[in-house]
């Protein structure tokens, strides 16, 4: 599952980084905090590897 935008990868990456216990997840606000609580670690890292699905950048 790609991520449909930067903050939505960014969002992802931060939870992961909670999960893993490298960063504190009272850190966690917004987005992410509903992310650490509701995806796997599996979850979050396919959507913080992910580029994402920006419309727009088809290279014409």
């Amino acid at each position: 599952m790609p991520a449909k935008s930067e903050a939505q990868q960014k969002a992802a990456g931060a939870a992961l980084s909670a999960k893993r216990g490298e960063t504190s997840k009272s850190d966690l606000k917004g987005a992410s905090r509903e992310m650490y609580d509701s995806m796997s670690e599996k979850e979050l890292e396919e959507l913080a590897s992910t580029g994402s699905k920006q419309k727009g950048d088809s290279g014409s």
